[in-house]
């Protein structure tokens, strides 16, 4: 079972990440089950989903938009946001569009092709949590929260810019 980063530490995932192209009848209602829910899905059942007894997350893949009303987002403990290759940097616009613009204040995660270099500038756009990889080394993907001690930017976590913060 793959790994989760959360406040910097190793966790283990208890969220079950739906497949896109899958059906409504595969989300477990169970209530102690936690399903992450492909935004497609979502939006063709909302009703529906709306009314399973388990918690229900949302993910976007790097080509959906997030922009929901606030309320609508505020609605989920987690969203997720897919980084299908490394080369892919949409999802970070799109984490700061949803911390800033829609003030989501659940947990943010970032899933897909999570790599280490690319975790503190996750961080700056407000990402809460990150899905490590399996094939990754956790330890490795650790100490990318140390790669660097400063900004010089603004970010969704540190918005005024070094040179005003001194």
């Amino acid at each position: 079972m793959p790994k989760l980063i959360k406040d910097g530490e190793l966790i283990d995932n208890n969220w079950l990440l739906i497949e896109k192209g899958s059906s409504v009848e595969e989300i477990n209602t169970n209530g102690d089950v936690k399903s992450l829910v492909p935004f497609s899905l979502w939006l063709e059942n909302k009703e529906r989903i709306s009314q399973q007894t388990g918690h229900i997350g949302i993910w976007f893949d790097s080509d959906e938009s997030p922009l929901l009303s606030e309320e609508e987002v505020n609605s989920f403990p987690l969203i997720a946001l897919n980084f299908p290759v490394f080369r892919d940097g949409r999802p970070f616009s799109h984490a700061a569009i949803l911390r800033q613009q829609l003030k989501f204040s659940g947990d943010l995660r970032a899933i897909g092709d999570v790599q280490r270099d690319q975790l503190t500038y996750m961080i700056g756009c407000g990402f809460s949590s990150f899905l490590v990889p399996e094939e990754a080394d956790q330890a490795v993907m650790l100490e990318g929260f140390n790669d660097f001690s400063e900004n010089y930017q603004s970010t969704v976590t540190k918005p005024t810019p070094l040179f005003r913060r001194r």
